[in-house]
């Protein structure tokens, strides 16, 4: 597994708020240990017996603390991944969609100037079965196994988790990198960490059409990859000219096709799945 465990310490931004909360009890009932959360004013409380502090700074004075998970409104949300990482918590989660693509480009860079990884906006989280989520997957459905999942869907990471536990194979971590434009962390950020990882065996990557990053990431993986990989990539029958729901879902001439990906991954030696099921069906190949 890769990024978090069972020993990760995870502060909640946005605790107090209806999402937060909610998917705090989510998190403690998963095992994750939830040791804070932040919500400015409100210190003092607590929710589900997690203390709340009004700063991060407040809660580093009395909690150590590895991950932050924010659940905090669009306007203020790329300030509060920037108050964690300037706080030095080495991984920010965020969680947030709708967030101003300036606000991001600005606070992107500034995060990974400061040495920190950033996973989101607009994301799902991650989770290493059976040990920690950081984030709003329905835990059940990943069980443990050796397949790490990389991917820009947040529906399709669970039908995919899900199809792998029903198999037998089980999964690793999987990281939900997020469908906005700018994102944190990329395809090609996390296939060195799983590539290095002893207990993934095999990776999943799940794209879609727009932006780059799969493309990016069939580079690697031609270059450098040592295990197995399997692609899905969503949106391949989308209409030329329609526009589609994710934000990151941006065509540019050639690039961003589903053909461009397509053809990025079969150049890598990458192969691809039509369906769910079939992502299962081509891993066990792989693995032999």
């Amino acid at each position: 597994m890769i990024l978090i465990d069972r020993n990760t310490r995870v502060l909640v931004q946005g605790i107090t708020g209806r999402e937060g909360s909610f998917h705090t009890r989510q998190m403690l009932d998963y095992g994750t240990k939830v040791v804070a959360g932040v919500t400015p004013g409100k210190g003092g409380q607590e929710v589900h017996g997690v203390p709340v502090y009004n700063s991060v700074k407040e809660a580093l004075k009395e909690h150590e603390i590895d991950a932050s998970i924010i659940f905090v409104p669009a306007f203020a949300a790329a300030d509060a991944a920037l108050e964690a990482a300037h706080a030095g918590i080495p991984l920010v989660v965020l969680i947030t969609e709708g967030i101003p693509t300036l606000d991001m480009v600005q606070a992107v860079k500034e995060i990974k100037d400061l040495g920190i990884r950033l996973i989101g906006g607009n994301c799902p989280g991650l989770i290493s079965a059976e040990e920690s989520k950081i984030g709003i997957m329905p835990g059940h459905v990943f069980k443990r196994g050796k397949v790490g999942i990389i991917s820009r869907s947040g529906t399709l990471t669970y039908e995919a988790a899900a199809a792998l536990s029903d198999a037998g194979l089980g999964t690793t971590t999987t990281v939900g990198i997020g469908g906005d434009p700018i994102i944190g962390t990329t395809f090609k950020d996390l296939l060195p960490l799983f590539n290095e990882d002893p207990e993934t065996e095999a990776v999943v990557v799940i794209g879609e059409i727009g932006g780059s990053d799969e493309e990016e990431a069939a580079a690697w993986i031609k270059e450098h990859m040592k295990k197995p990989v399997v692609a899905f990539i969503s949106g391949r029958s989308a209409p030329k000219g329609k526009r589609m729901g994710h934000a990151g879902a941006i065509i540019m001439g050639d690039v961003g096709t589903p053909e461009s990906k397509v053809k990025a991954f079969q150049e890598a030696g990458v192969p691809i799945a039509e369906t769910i099921d079939e992502i299962v069906e081509l891993v066990k190949k792989e693995l032999g």
